[in-house]
């Protein structure tokens, strides 16, 4: 997948009702009836899968996914032909597609408690797919890594792709925080699919597994789910189609339910490096970036410096998580 990347000046622009900057992000305020709507948007060369609809100051809005690439966008849907549809119809119309393959692969993979979803990409590749966990945290964000991340690949991979799992508590508690991290992706040093992590991830010390978490009694998953998206599109941040449950903790019903209700994509981990589980060619790297996990934190600084000189060579790259998925599906084709 190849994307183009513009320079422009950093104006900003205020336009009935959400701002828009020179680099394209746009930031919704006035976003009202957020809500699941499933269909086809078709508008030649490609057809998109609608995911969610909502007005924002007076206009009608889709946030889509293209079925091919992963890759999401919002837009209005003047400019296209649409039908509004089931996730049943949806599913069998794409059926053969990379995003329905790895829905229904991430179902297959859910019977755990913990760690459900697909856990790695292409396992032919030399390199890994970065994860970050941005949870609720009073401290500040782990900046280290993302300035070595791009320090180390700047020469051959720019702008350096991660996946930033982050929370609705945590934008609205890591406002510069959050500012800093838009700012390396306008300069092009890095390049983040944003995955939806709930809005509060609540935890409990004493609560067993298949009561913690999402699963902790009374949890509204709408709420966690699509307040997390509102306050994403509200940050000029793009929602993905890829949701990763707090504490890697889920059941069946759950896993079922982020796909067939949200039309979202489980990510677990085959490499939680805090753990001592080490990546292999294609993993799904898990680390915690919202300063709570130092010696994970350490271990990534640790992987990158001992593969410099593969790096270097361009024989150990980081791959955009979207990528990662959709190829490895278009290979099984």
């Amino acid at each position: 997948m190849t994307r183009t990347v513009f320079n422009f000046f950093s104006i900003t622009l205020t336009i009935v009702g959400f701002t828009l900057t020179a680099s394209g992000e746009a930031n919704y305020l006035k976003i009202q009836n957020y809500r699941v709507a499933y269909g086809w948007a078709k508008r030649f060369p490609q057809d998109w899968i609608i995911l969610r609809k909502f007005e924002n100051a007076g206009r009608d809005y889709m946030l889509m996914v293209n079925p091919q690439t992963l890759e999401t966008k919002v837009d209005e849907p003047k400019y296209y032909q649409v039908k509004d549809m089931t996730m049943t119809q949806v599913r069998d119309i794409f059926g053969t597609s990379p995003y329905q393959k790895a829905l229904a692969k991430a179902e297959k993979q859910s019977a755990n408690i913990q760690n459900a979803g697909i856990e790695m990409g292409m396992p032919k590749e030399a390199g890994i797919s970065l994860t970050a966990d941005l949870c609720p945290s009073h401290r500040p964000l782990d900046k280290k890594i993302f300035t070595d991340l791009f320090t180390e690949f700047q020469k051959v991979e720019k702008p350096v792709p991660i996946a930033l799992s982050v929370t609705g508590i945590w934008m609205r508690q890591h406002p510069k925080d959050l500012d800093w991290l838009k700012m390396m992706e306008r300069n092009h040093e890095i390049y983040i699919t944003w995955i939806n992590h709930s809005f509060n991830h609540r935890v409990s010390k004493t609560l067993p597994l298949k009561e913690n978490f999402l699963l902790e009694p009374g949890t509204d998953i709408n709420y966690e789910v699509l307040e997390t998206e509102k306050a994403m599109l509200k940050n000029g941040l793009q929602p993905s189609v890829f949701f990763r449950f707090p504490g890697l903790v889920s059941d069946q019903h759950l896993v079922n339910k982020i796909s067939s209700d949200f039309g979202l994509i489980t990510v677990g981990t085959d490499a939680w490096l805090a753990k001592g589980q080490q990546p292999q060619a294609g993993s799904i790297v898990l680390i915690h970036g919202n300063g709570n996990e130092p010696i994970g934190v350490k271990d990534f600084i640790n992987l990158l410096e001992s593969k410099s000189q593969s790096i270097a060579k361009k024989q150990w790259l980081l791959y955009d998580l979207r990528e990662s998925v959709d190829e490895e599906f278009e290979s099984s084709n």
